[in-house]
């Protein structure tokens, strides 16, 4: 197959094309670009923006290998945020060529290459396997602590006890008061198994007190749920954890609290014994939320029980990250030091219509967290575009349904999430093909600084969403392709516990993803278990797929192939969504693939 040179022209900002990938403000660092060595390239200019204007930078033929030829030039970080793209005289024509591809004609700058000064990169999450664990629904390690029934009540409703082979209630049915009594110390007892499946990363659902199963509408920030196990569970849990090199990072939402917080307290029925009944709010907590004149209240999406917080109170902000004793600072130091945090509902926090605090705020936490662990990950949640938040100075990453969990369920056939919202106004979506596959990818991932695509938290499954392989139209072919991309594209792969063994659910509500964990092996799914433990290891010690660059070789119809590789080694996944047996050729020498090269199936046959 003839290639086309254009396609070979390479650069990514990972240590194989920058001398240092998180270079400091003030450093000299090399860049380097390859392309085929028998391209017709003349000169090679770096072309990149400093104060404003236009800079150029030669770049020397540096080297030449058996399938590329390099060049390279040095480049001084003057500036917090560098932006640049490359210009190649060639072929009696000038080319361009930034993160989304090469053009002939000049770009706009929202896909250049850009280097983030002095960004304090969560290194280990490069190599992490994140397994996301909803602790009620995980595995029960104490039935002491297990909520009775009708031990209290909340928002008029009582709680319900569950055996743990039952199926959750629908939410008019239990009111999100039905539990199964997982807790920390469950978790504890499951590290073996998380070890064995070749995950070193928890994501914890919320674990501070709270009266509802998944603990959104938070009551004590600075309390782990007794039923749960309380502080000394979690402190153990993180001992353990890091005793064997793992990492933890806990949800929680500083957007809004449950209304039976003690600095709101409208709900006064929720109070559980072993911590003690509320005070009525102080007149300055009221200061804390959005109240109106005619006392009612701003609350999140109109939900009574969750009133939203005012980041326009320079108190609230001193609890909640400022102040040595706050929340943040808590559970970021000992006896405790969790690793980081994934913030719930981030996109929303400290806005309300002219009061737009969002971007002062996230800046100041960041400040507090990486003052604190300069390596820990802030993840925050996003289901739609989030670029604004990954400029260097707020998240380091969201959860990625976006850039992929929405794009890979279009294309195994799911119409998205957010269409199907609007059935009702008559919208409906096809099942997306290779090519809008592609685009889809490359939109969002073209515009993100490498430092950023490689920590951003893959996923297709979670509590929010309908666990895929519920849907009755996805096959497992079609599932286990979905399960390959999200251990091969660039970021971290987060798996949602009992996807790996084919946890029972539907995808008609909620609670469908949020069935107990299926530990009798005799019920799990051993083709799923086999996927996701061979896959998990791969990405574990695979270089090239923890930072290796990433290309697109083939999308047509329903095929799609790409490229994660080193100069040393490239793995292709090719994914094909075609009910029959289809022959394409993909151009593996894009990557440096040769006749000679040593060509080995991870799995025996494609995805």
């Amino acid at each position: 197959m003839s290639l086309d040179w254009k396609n070979s022209v390479y650069s990514d900002g990972s240590e194989h094309f920058l001398s240092n990938p998180n270079p400091a403000l003030g450093e000299t660092i090399t860049v380097k670009l390859r392309v085929f060595k028998n391209s017709p390239v003349k000169t090679v200019l770096l072309r990149y923006v400093i104060n404003g204007g236009d800079h150029y930078a030669l770049m020397e033929k540096t080297g030449t290998g058996a399938v590329f030829s390099y060049y390279s030039c040095s480049l001084k970080i003057t500036q917090p945020v560098i932006n640049y793209h490359f210009m190649i005289s060639a072929a009696d024509d000038t080319f361009y060529y930034n993160q989304l591809g090469i053009t002939n004609y000049p770009p706009v700058e929202d896909h250049d290459f850009r280097i983030i000064a002095g960004f304090e990169s969560p290194e280990w999450v490069k190599k992490a396997v994140f397994y996301q664990i909803f602790p009620d629904r995980f595995y029960n390690g104490n039935p002491e602590n297990d909520v009775k029934d009708n031990e209290y009540v909340f928002d008029g409703h009582t709680t319900i006890r569950k055996n743990w082979n039952d199926k959750p209630c629908e939410y008019h049915d239990g009111y999100n008061l039905d539990f199964f009594g997982g807790d920390i110390e469950g978790i504890i007892k499951k590290l073996p198994y998380l070890k064995s499946l070749g995950v070193n990363a928890i994501y914890l659902n919320p674990i501070f007190l709270a009266a509802s199963n998944h603990k959104y509408d938070c009551a004590d920030y600075f309390t782990v749920d007794p039923h749960l196990g309380g502080n000394q569970a979690l402190e153990k849990l993180i001992k353990e954890l890091h005793d064997n090199g793992m990492f933890v990072i806990v949800d929680v939402s500083f957007n809004h609290t449950g209304s039976a917080h003690k600095w709101f307290s409208r709900d006064h029925t929720f109070f559980p014994a072993s911590v003690g009944a509320w005070n009525c709010p102080k007149s300055d907590e009221r200061e804390f939320y959005f109240f109106n004149d005619d006392n009612s209240y701003d609350s999140w999406f109109n939900v009574e029980t969750l009133p939203v917080l005012n980041y326009s109170s320079e108190k609230l902000r001193d609890i909640i990250y400022r102040s040595n004793k706050s929340v943040i600072k808590k559970w970021m130091s000992p006896p405790y030091g969790i690793d980081g945090w994934r913030f719930d509902v981030a996109y929303c926090m400290a806005r309300r219509n002219e009061l737009q605090l969002h971007h002062e705020v996230w800046t100041e936490i960041r400040k507090v967290i990486k003052g604190l662990n300069p390596e820990a990950y802030i993840l925050a949640e996003h289901m739609t575009d989030c670029i604004e938040f990954l400029n260097g100075f707020e998240w380091d990453a969201s959860m990625n349904y976006f850039g992929f969990g929405r794009p890979v369920r279009q294309f195994l056939g799911e119409m998205d999430d957010f269409v199907k919202r609007l059935a009702k106004y008559s919208f409906q979506s096809k099942r997306r093909n290779a090519e809008e596959l592609a685009k889809m990818f490359m939109q969002h991932l073209a515009r993100l600084p490498h430092q950023f695509a490689v920590i951003q938290y893959n996923l297709f499954d979670s509590h929010d969403v309908p666990r895929l392989h519920n849907n009755p139209d996805i096959s497992f072919e079609s599932y286990r392709a979905a399960v390959i991309m999200l251990f091969t594209f660039p970021g971290v792969p987060g798996i949602y516990y009992g996807d790996e063994v084919g946890l029972d659910g539907h995808i008609h509500t909620v609670e469908g993803c949020r069935y107990p964990m299926q530990w009798d092996e005799n019920r799990q799914r051993i083709e799923f278990l086999s996927l996701y433990r061979t896959l998990a290891h791969l990405r574990r010690n695979e270089e090239a797929l923890q930072t290796g660059g990433f290309k697109i070789l083939y999308s047509k119809n329903s095929v799609i192939s790409y490229a994660r590789f080193t100069e040393q080694k490239a793995f292709i996944a090719i994914c094909s969504q075609d009910k029959k047996a289809v022959n394409i050729s993909i151009p593996a020498g894009l990557v440096g693939v040769t006749e000679s090269s040593v060509i080995t199936e991870v799995f025996g046959r494609n995805c």
